[in-house]
């Protein structure tokens, strides 16, 4: 068998856009080659239907037909000359990158707390000293507790709580000393309320039990 006339998707023309497969591609193409303008922007509206019937999904996006008049640019290669009732799009301005976004280079001081965290502490070290900040020095110790028992399941002295908040702040926030975190399993800790009890029945009531069991079975009831 001779293989050298096979015709192996390796062999031919890169698909501009896959997902709309070959023959999409070559009718584009089709249309491209057409002489008459006219005639290019009759032919290219049925193409645009075969699209959309292809692709369902896209009608659920903004834009619908938008999207797929730029498709056909994108598959042609931008080289079809069509009529569009849109803004043609350039090879230039769909191969543009986006804006890279600024990270921040400063390295996380504990990574079990997380950035937030370290940010919330800046701004209560920035903050003057009064009863408000006593509060949310509390607030955030608490927080901070949970955030702990999250990464280490065992428990966590108050203290320790409060070392970090030292460290994180560079010590620029002097914990209060009458300061007391609510104790773990509180109102509102759902971790350690969440148990259920079970009522276990006391003797009478299972005596009760039995006896009407018994009765059932000799036919008394």
């Amino acid at each position: 068998m001779d293989i050298k006339g096979l015709d192996y998707n390796t062999q031919r023309e890169k698909l501009q856009m896959p997902e709309y497969g070959r023959n999409i591609q070559k009718m584009v193409e089709y249309v491209a080659s057409i002489p008459d303008k006219e005639k290019r922007n009759e032919q290219i509206l049925a193409v645009l239907d075969v699209m959309g019937i292809m692709n369902p999904q896209l009608r659920d996006i903004a834009d619908f037909n938008h999207k797929l008049w730029d498709h056909v640019q994108i598959i042609s290669d931008f080289k079809i000359d069509i009529d569009s009732p849109y803004p043609t799009p350039t090879k230039e301005t769909l191969a543009a990158r986006p804006n890279r976004i600024p990270l921040k280079k400063e390295p996380i001081k504990a990574a079990c707390y997380g950035r937030n965290i370290q940010n919330m502490i800046n701004a209560i070290a920035a903050h003057e000293d009064s009863e408000v900040k006593d509060f949310m020095i509390k607030t955030i110790a608490e927080y901070m507790r949970q955030q702990y028992l999250i990464w280490n399941k065992d428990s966590v002295s108050d203290e320790t709580i409060f070392n970090d908040i030292r460290m994180l702040s560079d010590n620029k926030i002097v914990i209060p000393e009458d300061l007391k975190l609510a104790p773990l399993g509180s109102a509102g800790d759902v971790s350690k309320n969440a148990k259920t009890t079970v009522k276990k029945p006391n003797a009478a009531s299972a005596n009760n039990k039995h006896n009407n069991k018994k009765k059932k079975k000799n036919g008394n009831v």
